[in-house]
């Protein structure tokens, strides 16, 4: 499997480790437990921040076209399946966010409300990373050439440069630290 691919699935784990988190704290507020809301916000600014501003944006910039240029259609429309998901996990990263207020504001459903859409996206993600690591990274590593490669290559080294070798790091020590932290 080529380096871009392989970037993509060290990103996963790190992802990985943060949903171990958000499962751990989703546990102790459904028993009861108070998790300040600081948490709670530092979870949803990892998965904007790391999750959908940096990795899934790395994809759609960068991989999902490179896919399309060599017509993936015929592969059972995965493509379009994982683009969906990657929207509807946008969707429960706002509702999560918008129940963060509310737990803030000591709005009774809050909890209720933070913990629900949290274990969709859990779910929807765990889900989601599996048809990326055997699927459509299967397909692509069969499809791409060197050139391919090579221009996926120069596209997640300017989505880092965006982003920062240091910020990054901050990030993926900060998804190791919440796990470490909160996960069960």
């Amino acid at each position: 499997m080529s380096g871009p691919l392989h970037t993509l699935k060290h990103e996963h784990r790190v992802i990985e480790r943060v949903i171990r988190a958000l499962d751990g704290v989703c546990a102790r507020l459904v028993w009861g437990e108070q998790v300040p809301a600081d948490v709670l916000a530092s979870l949803i600014d990892f998965i904007g921040g790391y999750a959908d501003g940096f990795h899934h944006l790395k994809e759609e910039v960068y991989l999902f076209p490179a896919l399309q240029r060599h017509d993936i259609r015929g592969h059972g429309g995965v493509l379009g399946l994982i683009e969906q998901e990657h929207e509807t996990e946008r969707q429960l990263t706002d509702e999560m966010r918008l129940a963060i207020e509310g737990y803030r504001a000591v709005d009774p459903i809050a909890r209720h409300r933070f913990v629900e859409a949290a274990h969709r996206y859990s779910d929807l993600l765990v889900g989601h990373i599996e048809h990326e690591d055997n699927m459509l990274f299967r397909i692509a590593d069969e499809l791409f050439d060197e050139q391919d490669t090579k221009s996926l290559s120069q596209g997640f080294e300017h989505a880092l440069a965006r982003l920062g070798a240091d910020r990054l790091e901050v990030l993926e020590e900060m998804a190791s630290e919440l796990e470490k932290t909160w996960a069960i």
